[in-house]
């Protein structure tokens, strides 16, 4: 069987051995979406749950729109003039208007990024700033949740008559489903809550899975967030592999998510019949360039409702990996946690006693997996950097199943997830 999967900006292809059973899976073919500017007007003219937003809006109001930095593929040069529009049908003036970019704890946005995302009218014609999760004259405390999530959000965000935001409906290794209410209860968010939501309760909680909403603590904390903050209009979208837009969907905030969390689920989710004693999981560039990001492909899959692989089984990753760990403040405290830890339970052990810093989350998130599976990065122009994060190196595909092999027989069934972060592979049995 040859396989094909992405490697940086071309891919490997390579031949499973004899004895190899090897299964794809890929997201379900869909249509994208023919005329993208009518289908968001008729998303806008015919919302979920919700008036239509030039019926919400009353001239002298401040309105605030909460749109993804430049991290995420959401539409948002689409999504925000289109909002943009009905606004102005409601009388509303441009300088009540506020766009607040959403980087949560991401470096600020640059100007060429604003431009990228908005379009350069509209960052010409409007306020637009980003959201300042270490100041605290710029936050507005809206207290704690019954779970004991601190929150607050931008003032510019909690102060307006009129709240919406923009996202992309995808799976999320925390929030079951991205979108919704995250872009402005996270991406709008005070450090505090940032740091509670990805700290390691969170992320021990057996309901913080990739494609979980329902008893997911960290979904039902950052709705929480959203309803205080009193987000009142959404304008979502779901994407393809190739960033075309599948489904547009605008209105109250849990009703439209709701929808496209359903139609994403349809896209997305791929049934596989058992667990599987090898995964290998694509990811490609830009993703692959590092190891912080690359590693999110063995996360996806450990982290999916039930594990791909057979506790004991093997995560393979190519990952070129030619900024090393990466070259961030949170890469970078990535990376010494793993090199520094003496074995992969002094990090878990740490972590629970201790928590750590936003970045960190990643270093106990691969302890998890690499306690229960082995993690092999394939390819990596810095192996030395993957040994010292107690993954392990393989120059080739070829060499990776052979390691495999030598510790679990050559009679291996083996999942492969050519794109390992948009595909959610869900076992039917174990």
């Amino acid at each position: 069987m040859t396989v094909r999967i992405p490697y940086s900006k071309a891919y490997l292809e390579f031949d499973l051995p004899p004895g190899m059973r090897g299964t794809v899976v890929v997201s379900q073919a869909v249509e994208p979406v023919a005329d993208v500017e009518r289908t968001i007007g008729e998303a806008l003219a015919r919302p979920v749950g919700s008036p239509p937003l030039r019926e919400m809006a009353h001239p002298g109001e401040r309105v605030c729109i909460v749109f993804t930095d430049v991290t995420r593929a959401s539409p948002d040069h689409l999504l925000v003039p289109a909002l943009l529009r009905e606004l102005e049908v409601a009388g509303i003036r441009d300088e009540d208007i506020t766009l607040l970019c959403g980087i949560g704890m991401h470096r600020p946005s640059t100007s060429a990024e604003r431009i990228s995302k908005l379009g350069a009218k509209v960052t010409a014609r409007y306020q637009v700033m980003d959201n300042e999760p270490q100041n605290p004259q710029e936050l507005v405390d809206l207290g704690v949740t019954a779970g004991g999530v601190p929150v607050s959000a931008h003032r510019a965000a909690v102060e307006a008559d009129l709240l919406m935001a923009t996202g992309l409906v995808e799976p999320h290794q925390y929030a079951g489903y991205s979108g919704g209410r995250k872009t402005l209860a996270v991406g709008a968010a005070g450090e505090r809550l940032i740091a509670h939501t990805h700290g390691p309760a969170f992320v021990d909680h057996p309901g913080t899975r990739l494609g979980r909403i329902e008893g997911n603590p960290f979904h039902e904390a950052i709705s929480e967030a959203a309803r205080r903050a009193n987000l009142r209009f959404i304008l979502n979208v779901v994407l393809d592999d190739d960033k075309r837009i599948l489904k547009v969907a605008a209105g109250e905030p849990e009703a439209a998510f709701q929808e496209l969390v359903a139609f994403a689920r349809s896209v997305y989710e791929v049934p596989v019949p058992r667990q599987y004693d090898v995964a290998i999981g694509g990811v490609g560039f830009p993703k692959d360039a590092n190891l912080y990001q690359a590693s999110r492909a063995a996360s996806y899959l450990f982290f999916a409702p039930t594990p791909v692989v057979r506790p004991g089984g093997f995560l393979i990753i190519p990952a070129r990996c030619e900024e090393g760990a990466g070259e961030g403040v949170g890469e970078q405290r990535f990376f010494a946690a793993m090199q520094d830890a003496p074995d992969v339970q002094s990090i878990l052990d740490d972590a629970r006693q201790h928590g750590y810093p936003p970045g960190q989350q990643r270093a106990f998130v691969m302890a998890k997996v690499l306690e229960e599976a082995q993690v092999v990065i394939v390819g990596s122009e810095c192996p030395d950097v993957v040994a010292a994060c107690k993954m392990t190196p393989a120059a080739t595909m070829e060499e990776a199943l052979a390691l495999a092999a030598r510790e679990l027989g050559p009679d291996l069934d083996v999942l492969i997830v050519p794109h390992a972060l948009l595909t959610l592979p869900v076992v039917q049995g174990t």
